[in-house]
């Protein structure tokens, strides 16, 4: 099988050409591909298929094997792949698991529109959204040398969020229009150098603290940049925007 491996700041994933149905879509097979010692290595695989309605679908799985909700590195790697296989010119739109998703490719810049966010939520000090993917907000300071991996794994196995699962977002201020933000990812169950879903969760709350439309935000990947309009409580027309870059591709036996 031919694949394609992308990274988006950091945050990488296996990339097949899924348009004539023959990936079989195994949760063993999945998972030893992106073993990062025994398969190609990549926090997700992602399938491209062709939909009725929109220039191409999107298929995420998890690195665990399972299929999982929306991710916006992934997306954004997606649309790069997309554009590299000439599927649409300069803008797409593309069905994924949350539903229609429009994005547009200059120069290796990717920019996705995300899913409205209708309501932010508070668990204690900390805030709980959605976006995609449900997200864990925490501020915190020294973010550099904080625990993310044990502080993260904490969260997401508490009582409230052990079933479902969250993805855990720590945060620190940088400047009046920057932030910092690391992630510990569920299904990944570790921490990983960039999550669009969870970049995107982390500047909304900070836009909506300080009345702003833009953020740039800076992972341990690269830097990104979210815009939001705010209705009240709820934000729409919500775009992240950032690089997304082919790293490499083969071929791989799945037997």
């Amino acid at each position: 099988m031919e694949f394609y491996k992308y990274q988006g700041t950091g945050n990488d994933f296996v990339m097949v050409d899924n348009r004539d149905l023959q990936f079989p879509k195994n949760k063993d097979i999945i998972k030893k591909l992106c073993d990062r010692r025994f398969g190609i290595g990549a926090d997700g695989l992602i399938l491209l298929e062709n939909d009725d309605h929109y220039d191409f679908k999107m298929v995420y799985y998890n690195s665990d094997g399972n299929e999982s909700t929306m991710c916006g590195n992934g997306g954004r790697c997606l649309v790069a792949f997309a554009f590299f296989l000439d599927i649409f010119e300069s803008r797409c739109s593309f069905i994924a698991i949350d539903g229609e998703h429009q994005a547009e490719i200059h120069n290796g810049i990717v920019k996705l529109k995300m899913i409205d966010v209708k309501q932010i939520s508070n668990d204690g000090e900390d805030a709980v959204l959605d976006t995609g993917s449900p997200h864990y907000v925490k501020y915190v300071e020294d973010l550099i040398n904080y625990n993310v991996f044990a502080e993260g794994h904490g969260i997401r196995n508490s009582e409230n969020y052990f079933q479902q699962g969250i993805n855990v977002n720590f945060v620190e201020k940088v400047s009046e229009n920057e932030i910092f933000v690391r992630t510990y990812e569920r299904g990944v169950e570790d921490e990983t150098y960039s999550c669009g879903t969870g970049v995107t969760a982390s500047a909304l709350t900070f836009l909506k603290k300080n009345n702003l439309i833009s953020v740039k935000v800076k992972t341990l990947g690269g830097d990104l940049k979210v815009y939001a309009e705010k209705d009240e409580d709820s934000f729409h027309n919500i775009w992240l925007e950032g690089p997304a870059k082919q790293v490499f591709k083969g071929k791989v036996d799945l037997h």
